[in-house]
């Protein structure tokens, strides 16, 4: 028997199965704060005297009940059962009785979903906070460690100016600040309570939505109901294009490592358990781990416009549509925390080669340092560029560049900035805060 199935109505098995789709797979995530929702809505309830306090208590009890079973792992939704809200409910009546089925007083199951989805997206967003933050922190610790330690600065893929290992993790840890800004804004859209919206249109009860958005500790409402359900998808969306910034920088730094493991580059390495090898080729040390890092986040950054492509001509008002963005949105959360996790792993024992500018065929990336020595002596910029460069073209043989370094500027060499990019980072982190 389904929520909304009326007495002596018959349900053709095949429709049923297309419409239900693999929502059970995923509300099975939902469940922990489909009770949390409960909870909040069963109090509100007692406190506009829908319910009896003791009805109330009851529920309360049942529901607490409940989330226990569901975070020891004991609760499933069973067969015949439509979704997560369903068995919630179900299980309440079965547990306590006629008070049971006060519960869906004054909401609907579009403002219930509603209310599961920014819950579960708020407490994924803080764990996808963490793993970020512990990712900036190693490789923040690896640009002090290799402050000091050269590396070729490509432009074009052709030899450019000099670089340092801890420069090249410094980028990635600084882009990584910029990642959370954009998951920050995305929670700020997620933190908002869209339950007491009903199926759009409200409640002629006089329900208290501050109540519940203070239990639940939303920062604000959803305050117009059309609009309470008119965010669902653009919510998944903003959750989306957070998680592709974030992919992008785990993407970019996945392909800078497939090329410097190379024996062409032949910069970094890593243990042998951490690579795989070839069915044929016995001298092979493959960077699989970071190919795939690469693959799932470029594929991770087209998930905001999968769901873009699900909702561009949806009109106002809930439409069956939007139970598709879980199928899209879901699985993508957990690759990027597992990329997230790998990409730890590798950086935790990455090999770092020494003393690499010392072959000769880095020479010209101290182009540069000699055409700035020149300008320094009082040659203009365009007479000493032409200076080096007719050196260089004579095949070298005028051209014998000093090899010390003097970078000072903030965001060089000699002064990474790195204590000025951990502040910004901790800035960052207290917009992720709950109310």
């Amino acid at each position: 028997m389904k929520l909304w199935q009326k007495d002596g109505s018959k349900i053709n098995e095949i429709i049923e199965k297309f419409t239900v789709g693999r929502d059970k797979e995923f509300d099975i995530l939902l469940a922990e704060y489909d009770v949390e929702g409960s909870l909040a809505h069963a109090a509100m309830l007692g406190r506009i005297a829908m319910l009896t306090a003791e009805e109330y208590l009851s529920i309360k009890k049942a529901l607490e009940n409940m989330l226990a079973d569901i975070r020891a792992g004991h609760f499933q939704i069973d067969a015949g059962v439509e979704d997560v809200h369903s068995q919630v409910e179900f299980n309440l009546t079965k547990a306590i009785g006629e008070a049971g089925k006060k519960i869906h007083s004054g909401r609907s199951r579009n403002d219930q979903v509603a209310v599961d989805l920014k819950l579960f997206l708020r407490a994924e967003i803080q764990k996808i906070k963490v793993e970020v933050s512990a990712l900036f922190d190693l490789l923040i610790s690896l640009s002090n460690q290799h402050r000091q330690d050269l590396l070729p600065g490509y432009t074009h893929l052709q030899i450019a100016m000099p670089s340092s290992f801890g420069l090249w993790f410094g980028a990635y840890a600084e882009s990584l600040t910029d990642d959370l800004e954009m998951l920050a804004a995305a929670f700020r859209v997620v933190n908002k309570n869209p339950l007491g919206s009903g199926a759009g249109y409200g409640s002629s009860l006089p329900l208290d939505r501050k109540m519940t958005t203070e239990l639940l500790h939303f920062s604000s409402l959803n305050y117009n109901s059309v609009y309470a359900q008119m965010s669902r998808g653009k919510t998944e969306k903003a959750v989306a294009s957070g998680m592709g910034f974030i992919a992008s920088t785990l993407s970019r730094l996945a392909m800078d490592c497939c090329l410097y493991m190379g024996q062409n580059f032949g910069f970094i390495s890593f243990p042998d358990e951490l690579t795989t090898g070839s069915s044929i080729m016995p001298h092979k040390k493959n960077p699989d781990v970071f190919e795939l890092i690469r693959a799932k986040c470029n594929r991770i950054q087209s998930v905001p416009n999968e769901l873009s492509l699900l909702t561009v001509n949806l009109p106002s008002g809930y439409h069956r549509d939007l139970q598709l963005t879980k199928e899209i949105l879901f699985p993508a959360i957990e690759e990027l925390k597992a990329c997230l996790q790998m990409t730890m792993l590798m950086l935790s024992e990455i090999r770092i080669t020494k003393n690499i500018l010392d072959d000769k065929k880095y020479e010209h990336l101290f182009s540069v340092e000699a055409v700035n020595e020149l300008v320094n002596q009082g040659i203009s910029f365009r007479e000493a560029y032409k200076t080096v460069g007719n050196q260089i073209a004579e095949g070298g043989f005028t051209f014998h560049p000093s090899r010390s370094l003097k970078h000072t500027h903030e965001g060089s060499l000699g002064n990474l900035c790195n204590p000025e990019i951990v502040e910004e980072m901790k800035q960052v982190l207290t917009k992720f805060n709950l109310s």
